[in-house]
């Protein structure tokens, strides 16, 4: 069993020697075999092996490409400097205020005093403390919507989050629709629970409630994930009128809603219309709102939010409990301070700042080519100019340095692989951002990424 891994190895070797360069096609599978001499089973493992540490990417009816070079620990690839320098990674996006730090420290040491440390060292309940869910209620407040905070639950980070709900709503092998593009975490924690995904069609206002009808009654759906409000790949905000369409046929269906909205806090507190409300308000019976601080705040010490219809309370505690989700107590506690303090809305009306700053380079640096975004979003949605394919340019730019996130990461069906990638704005400097994007319109508008 162990021999599959040994040529994958030979494989990784030739591609961290340059033998093999990034884009370059591996040949199909029972070629491969044929050559190696081996099964075509065999060969299969050995690109599923490839495809898991991050090496290559396959695509049905396409084939198998190199995707960048060496790797790190986790068996993600890593970027090769090129001509920008420094490597310059935009698959991460995690937004930094300046002098964040500074505004986070003074917040922190009251709890390292013993008495307060001791409490703040003890075990944490899904349901938080009273001083937790007031916060939180604050927090997520919007002008058309106020959480209860008895309905208010904690988890580790936002992610966590989505998994207890998803874990107390839907059995092993249920049915949940979701976006055609979606947070490739979700399609991870779906395979590790069992669930099924099932792609909905949506246009320029948000999810068609007609795609959920259709598949509902194709085989009934156990539950909705959704993000309405800064869309991940793709920046797009649901419009008031998309949101009481959806509220109304879910209410129809008696279909439960996961409500993703972590990049919400970047819309500003007067959004015109409602757009920015979530869909519990509109449907509070059936939508759980899943948010956290890993945007906010900083992802090193984070808590997840959940907001869950009162009925529900119980059953996603015990998931939470179950899973080993709950929030470690320190960081709520640090949490706590942060909001009550007024240090989470500093860091707010920064990173909106910020990520209206980073748009406006974006618009500049790849003017004439179709990006899609959002002014206030920390992503955009690159649909790349023909002849390039997704993979091909990820390899392209890889050699150039910068890590991008190729489009098919993001789709729920194998045959939906958009070519095009998505840029994370929010963790590269502002320089290195602005000289990354510049030398990833040059390289697009080389048009070498053939067919």
């Amino acid at each position: 069993m162990g021999d599959y891994r040994r040529i994958a190895d030979r494989i990784a070797d030739d591609i961290a020697t340059g033998r093999l360069r990034p884009g370059q096609r591996l040949p199909p599978q029972r070629a491969f075999a044929r050559r190696r001499g081996i099964a075509p089973s065999t060969a299969g493992r050995v690109y599923s092996e490839l495809v898991r540490r991050g090496l290559v990417v396959g695509e049905v009816g396409r084939g198998t490409f190199v995707r960048a070079g060496p790797t790190g620990p986790a068996g993600q690839a890593l970027a090769e400097p090129g001509p920008t320098g420094t490597p310059v990674n935009l698959e991460l996006n995690y937004p930094s205020a300046p002098g964040q730090p500074e505004l986070l420290a003074p917040v922190l040491a009251p709890l390292l005093r013993p008495d307060v440390l001791a409490e703040a060292l003890l075990p944490a309940a899904a349901t938080g403390t009273p001083q937790a869910r007031q916060a939180a209620a604050a927090l997520l407040t919007t002008p058309g919507w106020r959480p209860a905070p008895d309905r208010l639950l904690f988890t580790g980070n936002a992610r966590q989050a989505i998994a207890a709900v998803l874990a107390s709503l839907v059995r092993p092998g249920g049915r949940v629709g979701v976006e055609q593009l979606t947070y490739p975490l979700v399609k991870e924690i779906a395979a590790r629970l069992g669930i099924t995904l099932v792609p909905l069609a949506g246009d320029r206002a948000g999810l068609l409630p007609e795609a959920i009808a259709a598949a509902h009654r194709s085989a009934p759906l156990s539950a909705l994930y959704v993000q309405p409000t800064l869309h991940n790949p793709t920046s797009l905000t649901t419009s008031r009128t998309r949101r009481l369409q959806l509220a109304q046929l879910i209410h129809h269906l008696d279909l439960p809603i996961v409500e993703d909205r972590i990049w919400s806090f970047l819309h500003g507190p007067g959004e015109r219309n409602g757009a920015g409300d979530p869909l519990a308000a509109h449907a509070p019976a059936l939508a759980h709102v899943v948010d956290g601080l890993s945007k906010r705040v900083a992802p090193g010490l984070t808590v997840g939010f959940l907001v869950v219809p009162p009925q529900r309370v119980a059953a996603v505690a015990d998931a939470v409990r179950s899973g080993g989700w709950s929030a470690a107590r320190f960081a709520l506690e640090a949490a706590v301070r942060w909001a009550s303090e007024g240090t989470v809305e500093r860091l707010v009306e920064a990173k909106r700042a910020d990520a209206a700053r980073r748009q406006r380079i974006l618009a500049e640096e790849l003017a004439g080519f179709a990006v899609r975004s959002d002014p206030r979003a920390y992503f955009a949605w690159w649909e790349l100019p023909s002849p390039w394919r997704a993979d091909t340019f990820t390899a392209a730019a890889a050699a150039h340095g910068i890590a991008v996130t190729p489009g098919p990461a993001f789709a729920v069906s194998p045959g939906h692989t958009p070519d095009a990638v998505r840029l994370g704005l929010a963790s590269a400097p502002e320089g290195d951002l602005r000289r990354a994007l510049r030398t990833l319109g040059c390289v697009a508008a080389r048009r070498g990424g053939g067919r």
